[in-house]
């Protein structure tokens, strides 16, 4: 599940310190880090340089010939989104997947590329997992649950077996969703929320059971 090859991590905040820890852990040289904020250039997130910025070609070209992998570890999902399709489209590198060594992950679990697992996340049989998603600390995604491209799982979150949530979602930490329901495309679910129905798409949630607080 995860490549061999070094990678260059977007992205030098807290996520992108957590990826790091999970690609050294495996074994994988992280060539450095790339980031915007100019005040984090040339210093060391655990000795870990943070070379320039995200568009600095000295470094991109470093994904030429697959000598290099890429993972984005920015929070901001609009600013993720435009990232990834830069680098795929320009630089034909899809983004590896970094998954934890103290996640569990089905065989029979599909993934897709450029996903995050944290420590403690959990896939059951059977699970469809997109592109690009971030699953939090101890997630856990039940049984045949179908998940999209560039969805986010906060930690604690408990997704049921038979859910399906379509591109774009946020679920924030601590959510139940029960079995069989389904999350619309780029809805948000509040954290601690008890998702009982389906949400439609674009819609955000809270509480328990989840309301509709924003259409």
């Amino acid at each position: 599940m995860i490549d061999k090859k070094p990678v260059l991590i977007f992205g030098a905040g807290g996520l992108g310190a957590t990826t790091a820890e999970i690609f050294q852990s495996h074994g994988v040289e992280v060539y450095g880090f790339l980031d915007d904020k100019a005040s984090l250039h040339q210093t060391e997130i655990n000795y870990i340089t943070v070379l320039g910025n995200t568009d600095d070609e000295r470094y991109l070209g470093l994904l030429s010939g697959e000598s290099c992998g890429a993972f984005v570890a920015i929070d901001d999902p609009k600013q993720r989104k435009q990232l990834t399709k830069k680098l795929i489209e320009q630089y034909q590198t899809m983004p590896t997947n970094a998954v934890h060594g103290h996640s569990i992950v089905s065989p029979s679990a599909t993934l897709g590329y450029g996903n995050l697992l944290s420590a403690g996340v959990q896939l059951g049989a059977g699970v469809t997992l997109g592109n690009h998603c971030q699953l939090h600390t101890r997630a856990t995604i039940d049984y045949e649950a179908k998940l999209g491209d560039f969805v986010h799982i906060g930690a604690g979150s408990v997704v049921g077996s038979g859910v399906v949530i379509e591109d774009d979602a946020f679920i924030g930490a601590g959510v139940v969703i029960i079995s069989g329901v389904k999350i619309g495309k780029g809805a948000k679910v509040a954290i601690g929320s008890v998702v009982l129905s389906d949400i439609s798409a674009g819609d955000t949630v809270f509480g328990h059971p989840a309301r509709v607080i924003n259409t």
